[in-house]
């Protein structure tokens, strides 16, 4: 099996909310970006929420992201996984949760994408020194999640957007 690792966060120093996500697919990796896989509804849920065109260049999306205080990582530094699936991640590591959340101090919310992120984040910080936090598990945007639709998952991470509701 072979060691994989996650991309550094996307993350300035206004940020208030973090979106965690695992690890990246291998569609990710190989392209180099978040949620890559053209499956995945992670930009298309952003698109709808932040009113931008989820097929705009990548550096425009996160863009988008960060002109909304909001910085993306995952939860995972690296680990063992064949495939995709956040099942079969084995021998993982946590990226540096305490250094990351002292260089953005007004970070007060995180949003997990999903219920493997939170569950790896929440088994490997107990140790670690972190601030006060409010923590949202959110529905995953991965095509493995296509029990929920579309429309549930936008009412759900519209939480992420203190400025309005939006309808998908």
């Amino acid at each position: 099996m072979v060691k994989i690792y996650s991309f550094p966060p996307f993350a300035d120093k206004s940020a208030d909310k973090l979106i965690l996500g695992s690890i990246p697919g291998e569609e990710s990796l190989r392209r180099q970006q978040y949620y890559a896989h053209p499956r995945n509804m992670f930009w298309k849920i952003m698109g709808t929420i932040f009113d931008f065109d989820p097929a705009t260049t990548y550096e425009a999306r996160i863009e988008r992201l960060l002109e909304n205080r909001i910085a993306l990582w995952d939860t995972v530094h690296n680990c063992h996984r064949p495939g995709s699936m956040d099942s079969d991640i084995k021998q993982e590591e946590p990226n540096d949760f305490e250094t990351f959340f002292k260089a953005h101090p007004d970070i007060k919310k995180v949003f997990f994408n999903g219920q493997t992120a939170h569950r790896l984040f929440m088994k490997h910080t107990r140790t670690m020194t972190l601030p006060d936090l409010e923590f949202h598990v959110m529905p995953s945007t991965s095509p493995a999640n296509a029990a929920v639709s579309f429309a549930a998952k936008v009412k759900a991470w519209n939480v992420i957007n203190l400025k309005k509701a939006v309808e998908p």
